[in-house]
């Protein structure tokens, strides 16, 4: 169970359920530094086996490293190991996924927990916008290609990591590269609104095809104190970044107590008869209006099977079987 932990500055969530991960099997991304590392490590302490998912592999190892330092000697402990993907081109989420599907039997639990934020306009390898790409199309596609074997693995869970500002995001779907108007911040919102309307969607689409054993949970972590804010000089004011780091860090969370919403997602029993819900501190909350519109959501998925070139891949029907994935 969670409930609030009383820290100097606020009242933060923390994950108090004390269920073992003994014999599942964790796929996190982006989990070689801040909360994603974090939450590695607890499920590590749990007994499960934890796959990191990173685009920087020399970190990534040094990652690895540490985390298993820091559960040596812990009776029971898991094991953790990192592979390559690069979220900023669509072939390397296919071949991470296909690699994924070759080497591991079931897959429990997916974290999509990388992200970017506020950064300045660039475009993928696809030809996408940054935020969006990286944040969301690639996880989709990751998801959608890594679902079968999902399934295949229940009960299951899926975690997409949004953030508290999705409910000053829009879609604008005449403009979801970014090419008629520019604004980080703004970008960086829309990004995390569709990770809200994928959870939402993704939901509801399981449960049309009468898939029970499959959860899925949208998690807004908090402010953290991590590498995620190194653009918010460029996208707020010169002088953004010397605050945040001097300031506002006395009143934002660490990793560790940033990382407590996607552990408890994932571990928590009470939770694993909800699905497409969003949740901060640990506990459900309600999302942005947007967050809740159906049409909305319905497009975006459509967009999402577009851009990223999943054609006529269904992963509500697909067979459990990697020679699915193209590269």
């Amino acid at each position: 169970m969670c409930g609030p932990d009383t820290n100097m500055w606020f009242r933060s969530g923390k994950c108090r359920s004390l269920a073992r991960m003994v014999g599942k099997t964790v796929v996190i991304t982006g989990a070689n530094t801040g909360i994603g590392k974090e939450t590695a490590l607890d499920l590590v302490g749990r007994g499960a086996r934890v796959v990191m998912a990173c685009r920087d592999m020399e970190k990534a190892k040094v990652a690895v490293e540490q985390v298993r330092e820091a559960v040596k000697g812990v009776e029971g402990a898991g094991e953790v190991e990192a592979v390559h993907m690069d979220l900023a081109s669509f072939a390397s989420v296919r071949k991470c996924a296909k690699q994924l599907l070759l080497q591991e039997p079931k897959i429990h639990v997916l974290i999509n927990n990388a992200g970017i934020m506020a950064c300045p306009r660039a475009l993928t390898e696809d030809g996408l916008e940054m935020q969006l790409g990286v944040n969301h199309l690639a996880h989709f596609l990751f998801t959608c290609l890594l679902l079968p074997r999902i399934r295949a693995s229940g009960p299951a869970r899926i975690i997409t990591l949004s953030s508290l500002v999705h409910s000053s995001g829009v879609i604008d779907f005449d403009d979801l590269n970014g090419e008629k108007s520019y604004s980080p911040s703004y970008r960086y919102s829309a990004s995390k609104l569709a990770n809200v309307l994928f959870v939402k969607e993704l939901a509801d689409r399981l449960k049309a095809h009468d898939i029970n054993d499959v959860t899925v949970y949208a998690v807004h972590p908090g402010v953290v104190a991590t590498e995620l804010s190194r653009h918010l000089s460029d996208a707020l004011f010169p002088g953004a970044t010397f605050i945040w780091d001097r300031i506002m860090k006395l009143w934002i969370k660490t990793p560790v107590q940033g990382a407590q919403t996607s552990i408890y997602c994932a571990v928590d029993e009470e939770v694993a008869s909800q699905s497409g819900l969003y949740y901060s501190d640990c506990h459900v909350t309600e999302p942005a209006r947007r967050a809740r519109n159906p049409e909305v959501a319905r497009r975006l998925w459509e967009e999402s099977v577009r851009l990223t070139g999943l054609g006529d891949f269904d992963p509500f029907t697909a067979p459990d079987t990697a020679s699915t994935v193209n590269l």
